[in-house]
């Protein structure tokens, strides 16, 4: 069990690339190999030892509410959304629900499979809240299946950095997994209130409080039909259906 007991799953958008799969249901509730993505986070999150998640939702969140009934093991706040805050925004509004000590936070739309140890307990031994406000699970492009054409970060003296309008042939692929301390929000104007992640780790980046791990594991971004496909014929294929 790690010390980090609080986590956020990313859970308000809709997930347009989808297209026709989510007319009725938010993208965190499609379906990889019988299970709703998010139910694969959620268990993660219980495995490691995590006693709260906060979800925000937006469309069709009642759906996901639903869905998360079945999970008593584990606190579940929801923190709802009139209209979807984009990544920062929304973990900007959950900041009551989530305290003032470090979190992790996990996008809903990644499936992944733990090599040796946790995606979690790699981020938290890494983790040091006196050197570090973000800490980012990379993986390198060459392992990065579905929906990825191409890398957001380069490593560069030991410091990721991301990349910049025109780069190309990115090695490394952020992989929606992280730890964040509630601090970098003090700098953000209180009426700024839709805003990406990236603001966040770019400041972070600037003031060189930004840190990596090199996730070891198999990740899966699940954000195209084709890429729903890919995974599923994949985890069937290497007989990894319970990845839990």
């Amino acid at each position: 069990m790690g010390k980090i007991q609080k986590a956020m799953i990313l859970a308000a958008g809709r997930g347009v690339r989808m297209r026709e799969l989510t007319n009725d249901k938010p993208k965190p509730l499609i379906v990889v190999c019988g299970k709703p993505i998010i139910d694969y986070i959620v268990e993660k999150s219980i495995n490691y030892g995590i006693k709260s998640l906060v979800v925000n939702l937006c469309y069709k969140g009642h759906l996901i509410q639903e869905d998360l009934k079945k999970y008593q093991t584990i606190r579940i706040n929801y923190s709802i959304e009139e209209s979807a805050l984009e990544t920062g925004g929304g973990v900007k509004n959950a900041l009551p629900l989530l305290g003032d000590d470090p979190f992790f936070v996990m996008n809903a739309d990644p499936v992944w499979i733990d090599k040796t140890t946790s995606v979690f307990e790699q981020l938290e031994k890494a983790w040091n809240p006196n050197k570090y406000d973000v800490m980012l699970a990379l993986i390198p492009l060459t392992k990065a299946r579905g929906a990825v054409k191409d890398g957001n970060y380069f490593i560069e003296e030991g410091k990721p950095r991301r990349q910049r309008v025109g780069e190309k042939n990115i090695p490394y692929m952020f992989t929606g997994i992280q730890i964040i301390h509630p601090r970098v929000f003090k700098s953000i104007p209180s009426e700024q209130t839709v805003f990406s992640l990236r603001e966040i780790y770019d400041e972070a980046q600037k003031t060189g409080r930004l840190g990596h791990i090199i996730f070891d594991g198999t990740w899966y971004h699940v954000g195209t039909p084709e890429a729903l496909l890919l995974t599923e014929n994949e985890l069937n294929t290497l007989n990894r259906i319970d990845i839990s």
